[in-house]
């Protein structure tokens, strides 16, 4: 009896847990429910509470102000496949208020391998369209304007109306991408470009830096000579590897294709052959893209490091130091610093752009108090003008001259430099 009667006990708990799971569920469904319905509406404040809480990572991060300039933001991003879908994608997670998705082609069966979120069911679907559709149930409160259209410098003014913030570049037709990026050049629109990511699969070579400090990407050398032709040599920043291409080689064509090749290209004009691609690094390539682009967007400062293994540029700006303290300073050509000493300095010390200006151009080391010797601790880094300009002028002038807040800069990092000089000297294994 007792046994029954526990059994029985048992059983009630067992409908009682139940009830209450089956409550919780129906509470669970019905809140997702009303949520979903009020995000229909996007001017009510109880879809601001839920895009508040979909983005309440972000304002952690980026603090209220910055996200706001983030939500208010419009990009355009062209070129939508394995770089920039990543881009798109990261961009709508993050919070942009309205973005204008521009591509002519369709997705590929062979393109789901690193398309950010097609599936086999969207394969014949614009570009365009498949993120947008996609893009919809992520946040249904972003502006999203799917365009299905090839981008030329005739149409640009069109397509890149209505004053974006900011423009992504993923196109990987050259005489495209060079109209693209002059005509955003020639408006003052910010532009970010991707360079080569196919046939590359060494995630920690990816960089980004001006067009013009660019090295071992093929697509990046053809860019910075087309744009060299157009007149524009910097001020075009870039997402590249500086992985040495040769691992990988084009795909070769079938000898029917071979024979009427055009027949087989996406567009006259476009190129016929592919490249294999590794899908992890578009996405990381477009990744990339989009967090430059979010940290711009919110004044959020970052100072992405310079490229490593700058050894051609090491020895030009030793070389161009030892004239510089031979002909300004009148001082031995022996100097306290080698070239491998040149790399920490410009790298570690200056971030590869200048104290002053942050320019990545024409770098040059010079001393920051003339009467002192040219060493770790009294180097700074400055474009050649800026550097010919600083070496006439006295030290104790410095104050009439620079901004309290540049002085104070360069006095912090030689300073710090200082601790570390100390340091080198207990430790000379560690030199660098």
């Amino acid at each position: 009896m007792a046994r029954l009667l526990g059994a029985f006990v048992v059983s009630l708990s067992s409908l009682a847990l139940l009830a209450v799971s089956v409550d919780l569920y129906w509470h669970l469904s019905t809140k997702t429910k009303s949520a979903q319905k009020k995000l229909k509406s996007p001017s009510s404040p109880q879809n601001e509470e839920i895009i508040r809480e979909q983005l309440a990572r972000n304002y952690a991060f980026l603090g209220e102000s910055g996200v706001t300039k983030v939500r208010n933001a419009f990009v355009i991003v062209i070129g939508l496949g394995g770089v920039g879908s990543h881009a798109a994608h990261m961009l709508l997670r993050s919070g942009v208020g309205k973005l204008r998705l521009i591509d002519f082609d369709q997705v590929s069966l062979s393109s789901l391998n690193r398309h950010a979120v097609a599936t086999q069911e969207d394969v014949g679907m614009s570009k365009s369209e498949c993120l947008y559709q996609h893009f919809k149930s992520i946040c249904p409160y972003t502006i999203i304007e799917p365009i299905t259209n090839l981008f030329s410098k005739d149409g640009a003014h069109t397509l890149l109306s209505d004053s974006p913030d900011f423009v992504i570049d993923c196109i990987d037709n050259m005489e495209t991408k060079l109209d693209l990026i002059e005509y955003c050049k020639s408006k003052n629109i910010r532009i970010i470009s991707a360079m080569g990511a196919g046939a590359k699969s060494d995630p920690s070579r990816i960089q980004i830096a001006d067009i013009s400090e660019t090295f071992e990407d093929p697509l990046a050398r053809a860019t910075r000579r087309g744009l060299r032709v157009r007149g524009i040599e910097t001020g075009v920043t870039v997402v590249y590897s500086t992985e040495k291409p040769g691992k990988v080689k084009l795909l070769p064509l079938d000898d029917i294709k071979v024979e009427e090749a055009e027949e087989y290209a996406a567009l006259p004009n476009f190129r016929v052959r592919i490249l294999p691609v590794l899908g992890t690094i578009p996405a990381l390539f477009g990744n990339a893209l989009a967090s430059y682009v979010v940290t711009e967007l919110a004044e959020f400062k970052v100072t992405p490091l310079a490229v490593k293994s700058r050894e051609p540029l090491y020895l030009k700006t030793h070389r161009d130091l030892v004239q510089r303290e031979i002909h300004v300073f009148k001082s031995s050509p022996h100097l306290q610093v080698s070239i491998r000493d040149v790399g920490y300095i410009l790298e570690e010390i200056w971030f590869g752009r200048s104290a002053l200006s942050n320019s990545l151009s024409q770098l040059v080391l010079t001393r920051w108090n003339p009467t002192k010797p040219a060493n770790f601790c009294n180097l700074v880094c400055l474009t050649k003008s800026e550097a010919d300009k600083h070496d006439k002028i006295p030290f104790d002038q410095f104050s009439a001259v620079y901004s309290k807040e540049f002085l104070d800069y360069v006095e912090r990092r030689l300073d710090e430099e200082k601790e570390y000089d100390k340091w080198r000297m207990v430790h000379p294994q560690f030199l660098p």
